[in-house]
């Protein structure tokens, strides 16, 4: 998706980051949600105007969020996706993420844990995108050549070229921890959240990426 459009309003995609797992637990953003009980085919009649209009009202808050975070986050998760490794495919990453939110937005434990649940959703996105890549290039046992689109290039600064260069021979989570440090300057506990770890193990990560990326650093020099 390109030319920074709102994207979800489009069909949300299958895949969700941070959200209910295989055995259908909910997410750390998510509230439980109960199963549905059976229709009742005489109870199918419109509910009373006062619930009618709430749900409108919920909708139109739903909608104010969304444009607000589109507009707070959308250049800083676009960034983000870049230095994980999506590159070209970074802005569809970002939509696709915005997409997962809109759709489970009523199920967020609260307003304020849309930005980190779409943290954690382009972590899921990209990590998923580096593995199928993986899988396909095994397969035809031949090697693709990366190919930075012109918005991935320009969002980075020529000097930081050397270092995301480093950072894709590094792990998916070590590179994922030193990223959301060091470039997105988060907490511990807030990359905890955004990758689904202790942060402990989010500690381990930080040390073994960055003794991993100053010795690929100081070859180069």
């Amino acid at each position: 998706m390109r030319g920074h459009q709102k994207p979800w309003h489009l069909a949300p995609g299958t895949v969700a980051g941070g959200g209910t797992g295989a055995s259908g637990a909910p997410g750390p953003y998510e509230t439980p949600v109960a199963p549905p009980a059976p229709e009742d085919p005489a109870a199918k009649v419109s509910g009373p105007p006062e619930a009618e209009a709430g749900a409108e009202l919920r909708d139109v808050e739903r909608e104010t969020a969304m444009i607000s975070l589109f507009d707070g986050y959308h250049a800083q998760l676009v960034r983000l996706a870049v230095l994980l490794g999506a590159e070209q495919d970074a802005e569809d990453v970002v939509a696709e993420a915005f997409c997962v939110l809109h759709h489970r937005w009523y199920r967020l434990r609260s307003p304020e844990a849309a930005p980190a649940y779409l943290r954690s959703v382009v972590c899921n996105l990209v990590r998923m995108r580096i593995r199928s890549i993986q899988v396909s290039r095994r397969h035809a046992s031949v090697e693709v050549d990366d190919i930075d689109s012109a918005e991935s290039t320009a969002l980075l600064h020529e000097d930081q070229r050397q270092v995301v260069d480093a950072l894709k021979n590094l792990p998916d989570r070590q590179r994922e921890a030193l990223v959301l440090r060091y470039w997105m300057d988060l907490k511990e506990r807030e990359i905890a959240e955004a990758m689904g770890i202790s942060t402990g193990t989010v500690k381990s990560h930080i040390f073994r990426g960055m003794d991993a990326l100053s010795r690929a650093l100081e070859t180069h020099r």
